[in-house]
């Protein structure tokens, strides 16, 4: 989704392509061990209640290596064999275009069941809701922020700058309803939690397409990342 939204707003595509790529090998590494400190040793730090963990940080680093890091592999060797045995032109031009789409109608099909299961929490909990929603907001405002500031800052361009915010706002939450799901069962108040990330995010990102898009007149037009338009002065 990431690159999605960096698509539409005109960022860098490649630098995302990379950047997408580096944070799915963190995760690989990290999304257990950060699950556990979250819900394990932070709150112990802050005075706050720990919450009891019915499974063990292997259960979440199992789901992860299966959602993320099968996938991962996967893209890997079809890269390396498509290219070796048809070469990267067909690879590029007819093996990706028909391949990619599946990624995309895989993520709708999951969160229309998910709401078909989670639908009647959804209306009769608006106080959960609300209390999952909040913090999102709060996340993509800072996140997105932080990283439009930072790349302008460093001088990165309009281009990389879009890309930059966009990866640090992207939060993931497909790769967190797989594991919400797998750990806890779809029924669970934490796939809840998964289901209202997409109604949080998808409206969210869309406005932050238009914001970037409307602040793209603020950078130089001797940007080095940005493409100039076909035909213009």
């Amino acid at each position: 989704m990431v690159i999605i939204w960096n698509d539409l707003a005109c960022g860098d595509r490649e630098a995302a392509a990379v950047l997408v790529a580096l944070n799915s090998m963190f995760q690989v590494v990290m999304f257990a061990v950060l699950g556990w400190f979250y819900l394990s040793v932070l709150p112990g730090w802050l005075g706050l209640d720990q919450a009891s963990i019915s499974t063990s940080p292997w259960q979440i680093a199992k789901s992860v290596l299966i959602f993320l890091g099968i996938p991962l592999l996967a893209g890997y060797l079809s890269r390396r064999l498509g290219e070796k045995v048809k070469g990267r032109q067909w690879y590029e031009s007819t093996f990706l275009p028909k391949i990619g789409p599946w990624a995309l109608y895989g993520l709708l099909f999951t969160i229309v069941i998910l709401f078909a299961l989670q639908g009647d929490q959804i209306i009769s909990r608006p106080l959960d809701v609300a209390r999952i929603a909040l913090p999102l907001l709060a996340y993509f405002a800072l996140m997105w922020g932080g990283g439009y500031l930072l790349g302008a800052a460093l001088g990165l361009g309009y281009q990389r700058t879009t890309t930059l915010a966009f990866t640090a706002a992207g939060n993931n939450f497909e790769l967190a309803i797989a594991v919400a799901i797998a750990t806890y069962g779809a029924a669970s108040g934490q796939a809840l939690a998964g289901v209202v990330g997409p109604l949080i995010e998808v409206p969210v990102l869309v406005g932050l397409v238009y914001v970037s898009l409307a602040l793209r007149g603020r950078f130089r037009t001797t940007d080095p990342t940005s493409v100039p338009a076909a035909g213009g002065s």
